[in-house]
């Protein structure tokens, strides 16, 4: 590929900046239009049927038209729109269809029953707590063929909130609605039911203890997929009511006019996160259109503690002020507010920080929402751990503070034997990889053996056309090939500086006439089983990777990102 001048990364990053300024709204949140989610309206489908059949009967009618709509030829089903069939929403499109359109899906039903035994049924799912919900669903639907044998859920957990929040950390919401549902599923003996009158207030008390931090809205995390197990299971055990009337009134304001839902409706402070890291890489953090982002990051930290998960006040989820506080986010955001011009100046930033290191695991890593879990979709996660170092060292931390010392150490013990790292919440293994590179090199581990065998893995993984997928020789994405064109500038090697000068090259011959570049299906919502776009983390991704290149090559003379030492 011909190398790209120093002009046109410029001109790259003027058009991609400001088709990413269009999408800010006035009080600075950076919007989207996601793609709809088929568990999400599955999901409601299905709830609004149990819950409220004869007021919700319009939502119900306008989902499964939509469900229909969306079955591929094969007879299988995405798990947004527009992406190919996969084993886990077609369980659960067949599941809601069966309980809610017996007669008006059954041939749906038919065909997606086909599908599902063609490519091995739900016992191919590797979650194990997505595998029993799907199992679940399918029993409740009367499709105990697909189903197998079904698993009693240990409600009972639920009285030690220790182990409860290890083992089910942000699962917690759906799994207590999986165990309400099972009540007439799997009826218990006499000892079983006497534990069981023990657990069931405890559980109803969690969900209620989420339904006010949230300001009693009925989200439930803002997402219509748990939002919706929570409610079956609310109604079929007819628990709490008046919390499963708000869910249903949630339901309606969040569905979308075509009668669908998106998989998570609420994502302003991921995407505005991620965009004010891409502007401010970009050369755009004192632009006066971002101090409205700035002001809606102060305003949304959390005030108070989310008890559920045993979080204090501090941090930041990934919708608003109500939301549940996470790691991933928080680490993002305080990166931007650390590339702020009054960041020297800004106690939020300083207050966020503290909680962040507060955040930290016994081991030295950081996972999603609880410290030290035992969750495997929670953490460690190597790629968040990576976040979390940069946003330390964004706001100047030495490299030698206990917090990233330990994450360092912990994370160069953590590396595949390909040399590869995990990231938990996006696409496997270029951004994992390519983010723990930066982290690493940023704070002065570049030349360590770990590092350098996972940039070779990055330089070996490259496309011919100089773009990343994400290493197994799939087409190359937008975010991948960001990501590792940041991971290799960051090391300072001029080999690695090469293979980034074509990471770059691609990346701007890929934007389009708007200055905004495509963006590909690489956010987990299930890991290894659901993924879907997010536009605006493509586009700031983008210019992040072009920003490190732009200053790399004015640090040296001849104008070399590859020689360019960090």
């Amino acid at each position: 590929m011909t190398a790209v001048t120093g002009e046109a990364v410029g001109r790259a990053i003027t058009a991609g900046a400001e088709a990413l300024l269009r999408r800010r709204r006035a009080d600075g949140v950076f919007g989207d239009d996601p793609p709809a989610s088929v568990l999400g309206t599955a999901g409601a489908v299905a709830a609004l049927h149990a819950a409220d059949p004869v007021g919700s009967a319009d939502l119900v009618d306008a989902g499964v038209g939509w469900l229909l709509r969306q079955q591929h030829d094969d007879g299988g089903w995405g798990g947004v729109a527009g992406a190919p069939s996969e084993v886990v929403p077609t369980a659960v499109a067949i599941a809601a269809l069966a309980l809610s359109a017996p007669v008006r899906g059954a041939e749906a039903v038919a065909a997606g029953r086909v599908r599902l035994a063609a490519v091995g049924g739900v016992d191919t799912i590797t979650d194990r707590a997505i595998s029993l919900l799907c199992r679940q669903l399918l029993t409740m639907a009367g499709l105990t063929a697909e189903a197998g044998r079904l698993r009693r859920l240990p409600l009972e957990i639920v009285l030690v909130d220790r182990v409860r929040r290890r083992r089910l950390s942000f699962r917690t919401a759906p799994f207590i609605g999986l165990a309400l549902m099972q009540a007439d599923l799997l009826p218990a003996g006499r000892l079983r039911r006497a534990t069981l009158g023990r657990a069931r207030p405890v559980a109803v008390r969690l969900l209620r203890s989420i339904y006010d931090h949230e300001g009693r809205t009925g989200a439930l995390s803002e997402d219509p997929w748990p939002a919706a197990l929570v409610l079956l299971g609310l109604a079929r055990s007819g628990q709490a009511p008046d919390i499963a009337e708000a869910v249903v009134g949630w339901l309606r304001r969040a569905v979308r006019p075509d009668g669908s839902w998106d998989a998570v409706t609420n994502l302003d402070l991921t995407r505005s996160a991620y965009a004010m890291t891409g502007l401010n890489a970009a050369g755009y953090a004192a632009d006066p259109r971002l101090r409205a982002t700035r002001d809606f990051f102060h305003a949304t930290q959390q005030p108070a503690a989310f008890e559920v998960l045993g979080v204090p006040p501090g941090g930041w989820s990934y919708s608003n002020v109500g939301g549940w506080p996470v790691t991933l986010e928080s680490a993002e955001i305080l990166s931007a507010l650390a590339g702020c011009p009054d960041a020297d100046t800004d106690e939020v930033l300083r207050s966020g920080l503290n909680w962040l290191i507060g955040r930290q695991d016994s081991r030295g890593s950081w996972s999603l929402w609880v410290r030290d879990t035992q969750l495997a979709n929670d953490g460690p996660c190597p790629a968040i751990t990576g976040q979390a170092i940069l946003a330390l060292h964004d706001a100047g931390h030495p490299d030698d503070h206990p917090a990233l010392a330990r994450a360092a150490a912990w994370l160069l013990t953590r590396a595949a034997p390909d040399g590869t790292f995990e990231n938990l919440w996006y696409r496997d293994h270029t951004s994992g990889t390519a983010v723990v590179v930066t982290a690493l090199s940023r704070v002065g581990h570049a030349r360590h053996e770990v590092v350098r065998r996972a940039a070779r893995w990055l330089r070996d993984t490259q496309l011919a056309d100089g773009s990343w997928g994400p290493g197994d020789g799939t087409a190359g994405s937008v975010e991948e090939t960001a990501w590792a064109v940041q991971g290799l500038l960051a090391t300072g090697d001029p080999q690695d500086g090469q293979a980034a000068d074509r990471g770059v090259a691609w990346l701007v011959a890929a934007a389009g006439p708007d200055g905004g570049w495509p963006a590909a299906r690489v956010c987990n919502y299930i890991r290894h089983h659901m993924r879907y776009p997010n536009a605006v983390i493509t586009q700031a991704l983008a210019l992040r990777a072009l920003g490190e290149h732009r200053r790399a090559a004015a640090g040296r003379p001849d104008g070399a990102p590859g020689a360019v030492a960090r």
